[in-house]
């Protein structure tokens, strides 16, 4: 069985992903990490996550779980999981990341270390967000320059980086398959008297309220027609599922910088 260490593990995605390892017969909970300071310290991962005892303690000694761990899985914080990646690294260790908001420079050395270890890192583990990358891209090829692009994301109140990670991933998708750059048409909030819509703009917009797990449409706007594609979470299990898949994946790959697209084969 692959020895998973679940990194941020009494947060809320930490504690589906402790439940559905010990669910998942080709992996096993090798340890348990939270940072240093946390309440959570010296509890038991399993009763943390309400799946029953796991006999794994959460701790803040990545290093010392590595020497048994195979893979990491980190959904926590950019500046966290850059760490983690970082001691991945010198023990040659796997990783999965789910972690958003990383900024361009924290990007870069994930991509970086990503030359010493395999690693999967994708702003959405999604199965069903990750197809909905590959056929947005042929969307919007086919309708051209004729239909307006928007991109409208919806998340819970608590999360902290606005645009989602999938919702820039989406734009970029769509930007490349259009020959554009987001950095330079990409609009991210309208208000006052702004002017007709500029032609090749694509619009990124937010959503924060209650307990949204996570929802993302692509909308295509035509004269007389609109196309939208969206993509509904119910659950957080929808990424962990996926999250998982990638950890059997990718002990068997070599070093390099991956994504969901590999995992799944659509690219």
């Amino acid at each position: 069985m692959i020895k998973v260490v679940v990194a941020g593990a009494a947060g809320r995605m930490g504690c589906r992903l402790v439940a559905l390892v010990r669910d998942t017969t080709a992996l096993t909970l090798a340890g348990a990490l939270e940072g240093t300071g946390h309440p959570a310290l010296g509890e038991d991962a399993g009763e943390r996550a309400g799946a029953g005892r796991a006999g794994v303690t959460i701790t803040d000694d990545l290093a010392a779980l590595l020497e048994r761990g195979e893979v990491v899985v980190d959904f926590s914080s950019p500046e966290a999981t850059l760490q983690h990646c970082r001691i991945a690294a010198q023990h040659r260790r796997a990783m999965v990341i789910g972690t958003t908001g990383f900024s361009p420079a924290e990007y870069d050395e994930l991509r970086s270390l990503a030359r010493q270890i395999p690693c999967v890192c994708s702003p959405n583990m999604s199965v069903g967000v990750n197809l909905i990358y590959k056929v947005i891209g042929e969307m919007a090829k086919t309708l051209g320059d004729d239909y307006d692009i928007e991109v409208v994301e919806a998340h819970h109140r608590l999360k902290k980086d606005a645009p989602s990670g999938t919702a820039l991933k989406i734009a970029e998708v769509l930007a490349r398959a259009v020959n554009r750059d987001l950095n330079q048409v990409g609009v991210y909030a309208r208000k006052g008297l702004i002017g007709e819509r500029k032609k090749g703009e694509i619009g990124i917009q937010t959503i924060r309220a209650g307990d949204i797990v996570g929802d993302h449409t692509v909308l295509f706007g035509g004269m007389g027609e609109r196309i939208e594609v969206t993509h509904r979470a119910s659950s957080r299990d929808t990424f962990a599922r996926g999250a998982l898949r990638a950890a059997r994946w990718v002990v068997r790959q070599p070093p390099g910088f991956y994504d969901m697209m590999d995992v799944l084969g659509l690219k």
